[in-house]
């Protein structure tokens, strides 16, 4: 798998770091196995100049082999440029390979301040990717992040994965998985094979590496709760 970490790509008056990394999700969909983006949510805190929720992305290619992850950080790279958004600190982070201290950084970034110092001293290290595209390079942190917490497989949600994202209204739990959607199962993990589900802005928890919706009963229906 190929992990693409991006944050810090938007401004109060743009579209969010998430939206930007559908997009791009999209091109490379043309020529790579798409298995997603997630949204995975770091510290909340006054000291974090973040600009709506502090939440980075990853978008997750499904890959064979070696890969030149190099020649990827620089075709991500220029359609990040070409987006640039005045007033963002951008950050793009490319993996294949995610050693343990990647992932510790990522959830330590979830609930204590870390460095760009930090963040490039841990890319140099493993020789990954790590580049900072304007601004003060503040997205180094969070595109770092959301490598080490994609590879867990254990964190975030999907915003986007297969064709979830065009379903709306009430949905069969078959047309779910139909749409990409590996499981439906409650708060508590019981599994959920029956009803229907108001699909309307479906976002999968990313669990045990899969796309995990998890819902709760609303009457003669089930909602879907939105988990980080």
């Amino acid at each position: 798998m190929i992990l693409i970490g991006l944050d810090d790509t938007d401004n109060l008056d743009s579209r969010g770091t998430g939206r930007l990394a559908r997009l791009i999700a999209a091109d490379l969909a043309a020529e790579y196995a798409l298995m997603g983006v997630t949204r995975h949510q770091l510290l909340l805190d006054p000291r974090v100049p973040y600009t709506r929720n502090n939440s980075s992305a990853a978008i997750l290619l499904d890959v064979d082999g070696d890969f030149d992850l190099s020649a990827l950080a620089e075709r991500v790279k220029a359609q990040m440029i070409a987006n640039y958004e005045s007033g963002s600190d951008p950050g793009l982070c490319v993996a294949q390979h995610v050693p343990a201290e990647v992932v510790g950084f990522g959830q330590r970034a979830k609930r204590e301040l870390v460095t760009r110092e930090e963040a490039r001293a841990l890319a140099t290290a493993y020789n990954m990717p790590l580049l900072g595209l304007g601004g003060d390079e503040g997205g180094v942190i969070g595109a770092l992040a959301a490598v080490g917490l994609a590879a867990t497989g254990e964190d975030g949600r999907y915003v986007l994965v297969g064709r979830s994202r065009e379903l709306s209204g009430l949905q069969a739990i078959d047309a779910l998985l139909s749409a990409g959607i590996t499981a439906v199962q409650t708060l508590g993990g019981q599994p959920v094979t029956a009803g229907m589900v108001q699909s309307d802005k479906l976002r999968p928890a990313r669990r045990n590496g899969r796309s995990v919706l998890v819902v709760e009963r609303a009457g003669e229906y089930w909602l879907p709760i939105k988990l980080d």
